[in-house]
């Protein structure tokens, strides 16, 4: 090889590297930004312009991303009524109705692209949302994760979730 391809790969070599590191460093940085637990501030969908609480005006919520790249999220109303039976299996279609409609729960891995999470949905309360994958955007500032869910449950609509850094 000459010098001049010798030259020609080296710099081509170094200018990949150049774009590929700072990439990665800030997916690593993002990582970092969202690992841990978040406990759920507010769940609000839009549909058609117009803004609800999907889950209330009190929503209850865990969502967790572990370093080796999975997920689990769980989400209620913090108003459904307990089931009169004090045994789930035992629910009215009512009390089943309102515990299925007042909550989701999934779980799976996921990968960091440039402020989007894509999830690999390994299980959910949603069947639909099994073996499916999706994502999500977000953004964080200090101890408040903003996420946004373009393909929301209910089939239409885009979710917008504030969750805050879960402290001891």
């Amino acid at each position: 090889m000459n010098r001049r391809t010798a030259i020609t790969m080296a710099s081509l070599a170094t200018l990949c590297l150049g774009v590929a590191l700072p990439a990665n460093f800030a997916i690593a940085q993002q990582k970092d930004q969202l690992t841990g637990s978040w406990s759920l501030v507010s769940a609000t969908i839009e549909q058609g312009g117009k803004k609800s609480d999907f889950y209330g005006p009190k929503p209850l919520g865990l969502m967790t991303f572990d370093e080796t790249g999975h997920f689990s999220v769980i989400i209620t109303r913090s108003d459904v009524a307990k089931f009169s039976s004090n045994n789930r299996e035992a629910g009215t279609p009512e009390e089943n109705k309102a515990a299925t409609q007042g909550s989701i729960a999934y779980f799976g891995s996921y990968t960091l692209n440039a402020g989007t999470a894509n999830l690999h949905i390994e299980g959910s309360t949603f069947p639909n949302w099994k073996g499916t994958d999706q994502k999500r955007i977000f953004s964080t500032s200090g101890d408040e994760l903003n996420w946004a869910n373009p393909t929301a449950s209910t089939g239409t609509g885009t979710a917008q979730l504030v969750w805050k850094r879960a402290k001891k």
